[in-house]
């Protein structure tokens, strides 16, 4: 079993506060994972951490095989994080906000064009990202996401402001993610609308998540 992330006693502190306070975590390649638990868990901090964007300040990660505890920052071409914010630019439309994304992470003009026509966006690839509704942002960061052709997709709350079209695009998107080689952490509090699309469930309270480590033949829920 090939891993793409390794947690193990992994501590994050936002200010003095132990935000993941000992956090044990396996993601296999291909696999997707539900992180789940209350507010202030703990659940996008540790998607922070995945990314590079907060530090680890105890224990061991790994993320694509770059030791966190050494360097933050080397692999972040070659995962997506999809948060509550687009990180678009509003004069920008949505054909050009995913060509620009791909050329950033070095991706392809033929990948921007993949997600566009993925996430059902074809239709709108001349309007301007200021011009857009919630919903049809939500379903450009996604797009933006895939262009980037990650081998990890951080996902923060996807299902939030999409309408029914748009929760059934991004089922397809984690559906297809083993067989394109991605591998898949998501945030959610809808659990029965990921859990049917999820290989694993890992149960955040209060910055830990005993149990979580992934193996090829455990996909019971962890608990705490």
């Amino acid at each position: 079993m090939s891993l793409v992330v390794r947690l193990r006693s992994a501590v994050c502190l936002l200010g003095r506060f132990p935000a993941l306070a000992g956090v044990d975590l396996d993601v296999a390649s291909g696999e997707v994972v539900l992180l789940s638990g209350g507010n202030g868990a703990g659940k996008t901090t540790l998607l922070r951490l995945l990314a590079g964007l907060v530090p680890l300040h105890q224990g061991e990660g790994e993320v694509l095989g770059v030791d966190l505890a050494r360097d933050r920052r080397s692999h972040r071409r070659r995962l997506a994080l999809v948060s509550h914010d687009t990180f678009c630019y509003d004069d920008l439309t949505v054909a050009e906000n995913l060509r620009f994304a791909a050329r950033a992470s070095g991706s392809t003009a033929e990948a921007a064009q993949d997600a566009l026509v993925a996430l059902d966006l074809v239709h709108l690839a001349d309007v301007r990202h200021g011009k857009l509704s919630t919903g049809q942002r939500r379903r450009l960061a996604l797009a933006i996401g895939l262009a980037r052709e990650p081998e990890l997709l951080l996902l923060d709350e996807p299902h939030a402001g999409l309408d029914a079209t748009g929760r059934a695009y991004l089922d397809s998107v984690l559906e297809g993610a083993a067989g394109k080689g991605i591998s898949v952490v998501l945030a959610s509090h809808e659990l029965e609308l990921v859990r049917s699309v999820a290989d694993r469930e890992v149960v955040l309270v209060n910055g830990q998540a005993s149990g979580a480590l992934a193996t090829a033949s455990a996909p019971e829920p962890a608990a705490v």
